[in-house]
């Protein structure tokens, strides 16, 4: 299989997403972008390296006049100005200049830091993603985003860098872990949430062939997250007119959460309990039935996602949405669902209605 989605900025194309089964087609594609003869960095993390940077150097072996590999921890704990300083110091080392290329080779940790270095090493300098995650190659390696958190706030230090190329090389999941990959249906389930009623009925019918990963069931899920990202990226690249803010549903109960347990769960796991907090509020407000609410709110069990959370502190996770990077004048820009497939952006959320939503994914035992 080989499909190939273009993202636009003002009508012209500015990179595309290669969706492929292997690396076959990557050297002739790197070709293509003009990069023969320069110098290349490949960003990785001490888990993914090991299984496929030997197999990508292979494959751009004779393209590049050298080739270098940084890997560093895995893990969202080392998404931090830490690491960043630590590549820009092996970039300068190995004398990298700003006509140089940077591949990002990992998931959504991995592909958010290499972006960010790659946008402020000697002012910007090239990068490709090759994300090996789920999450990475259905949402964080597409629209340009990057970024590392900071004093423990997620994201709050970054940059919006476009990448040159995505190539996805869907094998890749085979190698993921059975938790991180239905972390990242949190995510995908969320793009039906929000933009395709017809989408999301798609995955629900298809559960079994997700959860046996079948590739052509993974290879027609990933081309439509894709692009459905690429449609709302190219109306809205830096999130200056809302429509983008919409990806966010349910990453700002979910950030939270993330923050307070201290990134023990992962990214997904968190965005699904924020999505059925976000889902509760929008039936509290009379937008979504109590029906729908429930439907919502059950069908992420079937995908190994949690629906409710216990052993935290509401307050605590109220006061972390304050903190968001997305709040505006000390509110909490809300995405919340009118049906499945619309959703919109409410500013107007008292803390009584946000902590509603907080106490509904709260599981408390009885007599506590």
């Amino acid at each position: 299989m080989s499909k190939l989605i273009t993202v636009n900025y003002n009508r012209k194309p500015i990179y595309d997403i290669m969706i492929e089964n292997d690396f076959s087609q990557l050297p002739e594609k790197i070709k293509s972008l003009g990069y023969e003869g320069v110098k290349a960095t490949i960003v990785t993390d001490k888990i993914v390296g090991p299984i496929y940077v030997d197999a990508i150097k292979d494959a751009i072996k004779g393209i590049f006049s050298e080739v270098f590999v940084y890997s560093f921890d895995a893990g969202e704990s080392h998404k931090n100005m830490d690491t960043v300083q630590a590549i820009l110091a092996d970039m300068v080392e190995h004398k990298m200049n700003r006509h140089d290329l940077m591949i990002a080779v990992g998931g959504g940790v991995v592909g958010d830091v290499a972006g960010f270095c790659a946008s402020i090493y000697m002012r910007g300098i090239d990068v490709i993603q090759i994300p090996t995650s789920l999450l990475a190659q259905v949402d964080s390696s597409i629209g340009g985003k990057t970024g590392v958190d900071f004093l423990q706030y997620k994201n709050m230090v970054g940059a919006f860098k476009m990448p040159k190329l995505v190539y996805i090389n869907t094998n890749t999941l085979s190698t993921l872990d059975d938790r991180q990959f239905y972390a990242g249906m949190g995510e995908v389930l969320k793009y039906g949430l929000i933009m395709d009623a017809s989408f999301y009925e798609w995955l629900l019918s298809k559960l079994y062939e997700i959860h046996d990963k079948d590739a052509a069931t993974l290879e027609e899920m990933i081309e439509h997250c894709c692009v459905l990202k690429q449609r709302i990226v190219e109306r809205d690249p830096e999130e200056k007119t809302g429509d983008r803010a919409l990806l966010n549903f349910g990453h700002t109960i979910g950030h939270a959460i993330e923050k307070y347990k201290d990134f023990t769960l992962l990214h997904g796991e968190c965005v699904a309990l924020g999505c059925v907090a976000a889902a509760f509020i929008s039936w509290k407000k009379e937008k979504l039935s109590m029906d729908e609410y429930y439907e919502i709110r059950d069908m992420f069990v079937p995908f190994n996602l949690p629906i409710t959370i216990d052993d935290i502190d509401d307050e605590a996770i109220l006061n972390l949405t304050k903190s968001d990077k997305k709040a505006e004048n000390g509110g909490v820009k809300f995405v919340l669902l009118k049906k499945v497939g619309k959703a919109y952006l409410d500013k107007t959320l008292t803390d009584e209605e946000i902590l509603g939503g907080i106490k509904e994914i709260h599981f408390v035992e009885d007599g506590e």
